[in-house]
């Protein structure tokens, strides 16, 4: 197929070549992007991915559209107590353990379409090497000390104790199940000798006691003045989302800030860790067999990992001039890249690149509680595309839940919503509408409507306002995603494929304007494809699946964001074949997928609450609640006697493939002419519905 499109610099987008090393170059605006480093002990669950990851990969993608040079860097953070704990339960070596998890998390967020540059791992000989430079210089500096404290010590392990290798009764609110270093019941910071009746992980009848072992820490009271400044300059420059350490007035609100930072350890006594490197003299004595605190290597991770991905590492995280750094994470994580990290890198001594704009995210909660692993409660993993849902509907739904200022709930009602309503109804009629119309009535090809190539004039004798409206709102997405703003900025990419669609219906186009007004009615279609050759641009960083498919069907090359509407696909551009890029989702599936992903709680229970009165959810009237009532009773007696019982899981996902496969089979029918080919595929289509709905029946005889 034929292409004809406006040559113009800086239309299309600059596509790395494949095994291109991405570089900072001198003068320009380089973007460097991380998210939080995950946990390696476990599997992402839908809220870990919009916290952090999901987040900056759409950051990331945005900014390639803008054709600026940009690196995203991410990874499994694999050190430290938590990964040993777990590899203690699963009878697993921590490396056995950080392959296995590390797996999971490249295979989650290749099918969930994150765009890393680069995905490492921190136990690497490259962090190893970095992070103990690092340390040697706050030593060299004079910014470590070494400290005697009381630790606890396990007599039947023989050795002291990490913090997560204790439990026990929180001396706060009483919980029996505290960790060493966190009681989750109240969020109280603990030290392991506080806890009340201390108990060894690895067996709860050894004994445990505290002793005096000595560790160095980093002088943070040294280092807070510096820091301080250093965090109010970085706020106001690099416009930080709302976040717990400083307000939207620039007033420091960290609680320990404001009560003066105190020193910190950053040595543990682990054999899983980058070992503690030597230095001269006595108040260093003792490190030998202990390793750095993964509080304190954690976040060299960032460095490290772009060192494995290019030897040139430095050229990234020794450029504050030309080099801007975003990072991703939910709100726990702040206080480590806003207060700790930056502290380090100060305290190093070096030019480093330090945070320049932080993004932060509340919590993403699920169907009315909390994800739970433990529970099987929620998304985990790549268990998302279990459901049949594409990649797309998923990041477009998570999105534009996006905790941004509150926390957020995750509803299978809403996803399903979302995918029919706007997407479907919205986004994907207003492209299947367009290009349906120019294959049929145009033979795929791009009519002559008398607009010269380039921008379109906010003057027009027919489009004033619609060019004017599509100007305005490519501003405000620009200026959305600038400052981070990725929910409205999504926000605006619908509101423009909606007012495409009202051009389309207000300038009347159908056959009949053909007819009567064939210069007008070329005119429309032309710069309706224009504009949807924009949205590609637009819902990229958001659905790039979707983007592919939508270049597929304009038969162009992905492009640039624009600053204005222009006539770039030009006159005798042909386009390839229409598609539909979404499917209608059967509402009923959200029970589907509720039963599925509900957690281990007994069937009985959950209905036993359902039609318990006191069982009242929030803010509902006492007569909304016996009407509840009332109808849970029906429901369970009409269940009794076997009228009209509610279908099966299997039979709503049957007849979520049958109504799909009906679509197609009336699909191929409506094909014209029909060949010999196209016959042999009805035929096979009808087969399988068929088929379909024979599982049906015998799924509803067996219910």
């Amino acid at each position: 197929m034929s292409q004809k499109i406006r040559e113009a610099e800086g239309l299309l987008r600059a596509v790395p070549k494949p095994g291109e090393t991405i570089m900072p170059a001198d003068g320009e605006r380089n973007v460097l992007i991380t998210s939080a480093l995950p946990y390696c002990n476990n599997v992402p669950h839908l809220g870990n991915i919009i916290g952090s990851t999901l987040s900056a990969d759409i950051f990331a993608r945005y900014s390639r559209t803008r054709n600026l040079r940009t690196l995203y860097i991410c990874g499994t953070d694999e050190y430290g107590t938590a990964t040993e704990t777990q590899a203690l339960k699963e009878s697993l070596t921590p490396r056995q353990l950080c392959d296995k998890y590390n797996a999971t998390h490249v295979e989650t967020y290749k099918w969930f379409e994150l765009g890393f540059d680069y995905f490492g791992r921190t136990s690497t000989p490259y962090h190893t090497e970095i992070a103990q430079e690092i340390y040697l210089n706050l030593a060299k500096h004079g910014f470590l000390e070494r400290l005697e404290k009381e630790q606890t010590f396990c007599e039947g392990c023989n050795k002291f104790l990490a913090d997560r290798f204790v439990e026990g009764t929180c001396p706060h609110c009483g919980s029996d199940d505290a960790r060493g270093d966190q009681c989750d019941v109240c969020g109280r910071t603990l030290d392991a000798v506080d806890l009340i009746n201390p108990r060894c992980l690895v067996a709860k009848t050894h004994k445990v006691v505290t002793r005096t072992t000595a560790h160095m820490y980093l002088k943070l009271d040294s280092l807070q003045p510096r820091t301080e400044e250093w965090i109010k300059e970085s706020w106001k420059e690099g416009k930080w989302s709302p976040n717990a350490v400083i307000n939207a007035d620039g007033e420091l609100i960290d609680a320990r800030l404001k009560a003066g930072l105190r020193p910190t350890p950053v040595t543990r006594d682990l054999s899983w860790g980058v070992p503690v490197p030597h230095v001269d003299g006595q108040e260093h004595e003792g490190m030998e067999s202990k390793v750095l605190y993964v509080w304190f290597d954690a976040c060299i991770g960032y460095p490290s990992i772009t060192a494995n991905y290019t030897s040139e590492w430095k050229k990234w995280w020794f450029d504050a001039k030309n080099v801007r750094l975003y990072q991703f994470m939910g709100k726990d994580n702040v206080y480590f890249h806003t207060i700790y990290f930056p502290s380090v890198q100060i305290g190093d001594g070096r030019p480093w690149t330090k945070l320049h704009h932080l993004s932060t995210t509340e919590y993403l909660n699920y169907e009315g509680g909390k994800f739970s692993k433990s529970h099987n409660r929620g998304v985990f993993g790549p268990a998302a595309k279990e459901t049949g849902i594409p990649p797309s509907v998923w990041r477009y739904y998570l999105i534009s839940t996006r905790p941004e200022t509150a926390d957020a709930m995750f509803s299978w009602a809403d996803l399903i919503a979302a995918n029919n309503n706007v997407l479907l109804n919205n986004f994907g009629n207003f492209v299947n509408r367009a290009l349906k119309f120019v294959a049929s009535q145009y033979d795929s090809t791009i009519p002559d409507g008398d607009d010269a190539p380039g921008p379109l004039s906010p003057n027009d004798e027919h489009d004033a306002e619609f060019v004017s409206d599509i100007n305005n709102l490519l501003k405000d997405y620009m200026d959305a995603m600038d400052a981070v703003k990725l929910r409205l900025g999504l926000q605006i990419v619908m509101s423009i494929s909606a007012r495409g669609n009202l051009y389309l219906q207000s300038s009347g186009l159908n056959k009949a304007l053909m007819a009567e007004n064939p210069k007008r009615c070329a005119q429309v279609i032309s710069r309706a494809l224009n504009l949807i050759y924009v949205l590609t641009a637009l819902i990229h960083p958001f659905m790039p699946a979707t983007e592919a498919a939508m270049l597929e069907q304009l038969n162009a090359p992905p492009r640039a964001v624009p600053l204005v509407l222009a006539n770039d696909l030009l006159a005798g551009h042909h386009v390839g074949t229409p598609e539909h890029l979404f499917k209608r989702i059967d509402e009923k599936m959200a029970d589907v997928f509720r039963e599925k992903f509900g957690g281990n709680k007994p069937k009985e229970d959950a209905l036993e609450e359902a039609a318990d009165a006191t069982h009242v959810a929030p803010g509902m009237s006492k007569r909304k609640a016996a009407a509840a009532k009332k109808a849970a009773d029906k429901a369970a007696a009409a269940a009794a006697a076997g009228g009209n019982a509610p279908k099966s899981a299997e039979v709503l996902a049957w007849e979520q493939k049958i109504t799909e496969q009906g679509s197609v089979v009336r699909e191929l029918k409506a094909k014209t002419p029909k060949t010999p080919e196209v016959e042999a595929e009805i035929a096979a289509a009808v087969e399988e519905l068929k088929k379909l709905k024979g599982e049906l029946a015998e799924f509803a005889k067996s219910a």
